[in-house]
């Protein structure tokens, strides 16, 4: 990896102040940018050796600017319905790799629609959805798999013990609008979703009552993986944060910016009498995601990545491999088969 040069887009947002961190982490160099001139020079005091390049997605000189000498970028500003085609037009034009970590099914049906067959993409790399939201769930999706070619249905359940948004996440809510997408008989459709069930997650949190809740895993997952019906649940509580106008923005509960939120996501794949599951466990999903985006970028920049153009997480790399590169620190990770046995657990 020659270049080791990564522009940020939303750098200081709170999704993006996390990726910058992992990226200096890893011995990767930020370049921090955004909308926001005000808040750029803020976040540039806390670090004064990155560049600052102020962009607009209503200018695609600036986001090339902002972009030059860049291998890759990172978009970590929503709504992604609005940022994302300009901010991918830019990088396509500038020859680098594009991620960003939108949650948003409509974003990423519209990625993969208007750009999955440019022929401008040659080598280049359009990673969508590589976050919490969407590709960890994709990544476990595919795992769980194995060496299946196919499955009779992929369910997953995400239990969260509380969810404080950020200003994006609510931004994007009011942005993102309509039925959501769901894979049913093998076709992606907006439809009403089946009522609410009840989940049995492992401890902490036990039977727990959920509703329908499909995000960008849907879409992403339905591209790559044989199976006819993919559903997706949340349980209930932390929407009813969500949903409160009252409930506070996310605040550090720890020395590494981290919230006190903890969440589980659990995945099973059935064929026929065989269910293969796969839990993932950690503590809050901002954060998460930008060991997930930043871990995506480094195996692009090394060319590690299996596939190019536009690509679901779980279709360009190893699934198991990449889920426990993110180590302990990260995810806590069961395999689970039909019988109950663990697999492995760490």
């Amino acid at each position: 990896m020659s270049n080791r040069k990564v522009t940020v887009f939303g750098a200081y947002g709170h999704t993006g102040k996390f990726v910058v961190r992992e990226l200096l982490k890893r011995g990767l160099t930020p370049i921090l940018s955004g909308r926001d001139s005000a808040k750029l020079k803020a976040l540039s005091r806390a670090h004064p050796e990155l560049q600052v390049r102020l962009a607009d997605v209503e200018s695609s000189a600036s986001l090339k600017a902002a972009m030059a000498g860049s291998s890759a970028v990172i978009n970590c500003a929503g709504p992604f319905l609005d940022t994302a085609v300009p901010i991918i037009e830019a990088a396509i034009c500038s020859g680098i790799h594009y991620l960003d970590v939108a949650a948003e099914q409509a974003a990423v049906v519209e990625v993969f629609a208007r750009f999955e067959h440019d022929a401008r993409l040659g080598k280049l790399v359009i990673a969508p959805a590589m976050a919490f939201y969407g590709g960890l769930g994709d990544l476990l999706a595919t795992a769980a798999m194995g060496e299946w070619e196919d499955a009779d249905e992929i369910r997953i359940g995400v239990a969260l013990d509380s969810w404080k948004p950020t200003l994006g996440t609510r931004l994007t809510g009011e942005r993102n609008h309509g039925r959501r997408f769901i894979l049913s008989n093998s076709k992606l459709e907006r439809t009403d979703p089946p009522e609410g069930r009840t989940w049995g997650f492992l401890s902490p949190f036990g039977q727990q009552d959920v509703v329908p809740l499909s995000l960008s895993e849907t879409i992403t997952i339905a591209r790559h993986l044989r199976t006819p019906e993919i559903r997706v649940f949340m349980n209930a509580a932390p929407l009813a944060d969500l949903r409160n106008p009252n409930t506070p923005t996310p605040t550090a509960a720890d020395e590494s910016g981290r919230s006190s939120q903890i969440f589980q996501m659990d995945v099973i794949a059935r064929r026929g009498n065989e269910e293969s599951r796969v839990v993932a466990r950690g503590q809050d999903i901002y954060a998460t995601s930008a060991p997930i985006v930043v871990e995506a970028t480094e195996r692009i920049l090394n060319g590690s990545a299996r596939a190019t153009g536009v690509v679901a997480a779980g279709e360009a790399f190893d699934a198991r491999d990449f889920l426990d590169s993110l180590g302990a620190a990260h995810l806590d990770l069961q395999f689970l088969m039909s019988s109950g046995a663990v697999s492995k657990s760490r």
